[in-house]
């Protein structure tokens, strides 16, 4: 199964990429030659509005696929467990059986993520027919990690054994870019 998504994965890149291509060199190059030239299109206008539709066509395609597949097979997936880390990363403001020996302060990290225009319209044909937008929650995951171990690194640095009162925080910088904010507090435990 596993080899059917990736197979769908690449030809919606290619259409991803035909559609971008398409749409870029219409508008930069087609419309300065429309406007300096006679209004008929000439052939390799044709090809790159082709260029665009068939895009926007295989990508319809292979994500409504997709969508079938997933329809008909509910694989469970199984988590893969946590990540062990040399530092406890907790969400409360106490470690339960562990006494806070010292607050260091807080520490942060963060990033900001974006994904390509390519993969932008797959999610925006999802939106239509329904189901998951993966580009976005691959996207925000990866964004959750680098934030994540950038928030660790700054506490390995400060001597933490743990971190407290760990919180995310989401923000959309512009078009389908956005920024994730790790933070909590940095705090040395008795041992």
């Amino acid at each position: 199964m596993k080899g059917g998504k990736g197979i769908m994965k690449v030809i919606r890149s290619i259409g991803s990429l035909a559609f971008v291509i398409g749409l870029f060199a219409t508008i930069f190059i087609g419309a300065t030659y429309m406007i300096y030239h006679e209004p008929t299109l000439p052939w390799w206008l044709k090809i790159l509005i082709y260029l665009i539709l068939g895009g926007i066509l295989v990508v319809l395609l292979t994500v409504a696929v997709e969508q079938k597949i997933k329809d008909k097979v509910r694989e469970k997936e199984v988590p893969s467990g946590e990540v062990e880390r040399p530092i406890l990363l907790q969400n409360s403001s106490e470690t339960p059986g562990i006494e806070i020996e010292e607050v260091l302060g807080l520490v942060q990290g963060h990033t900001i993520f974006a994904i390509w225009l390519g993969k932008d319209l797959s999610a925006i044909v999802r939106l239509v027919l329904g189901g998951e937008l993966t580009e976005y929650t691959e996207m925000m995951g990866r964004a959750r990690s680098v934030a994540t171990d950038r928030m660790i690194a700054i506490a390995q640095a400060m001597g933490a054994d743990a971190i407290i009162n760990v919180r995310f925080m989401t923000t959309s910088v512009v078009g389908s870019a956005a920024e994730l904010l790790a933070y909590g507090t940095a705090v040395k435990l008795s041992v």
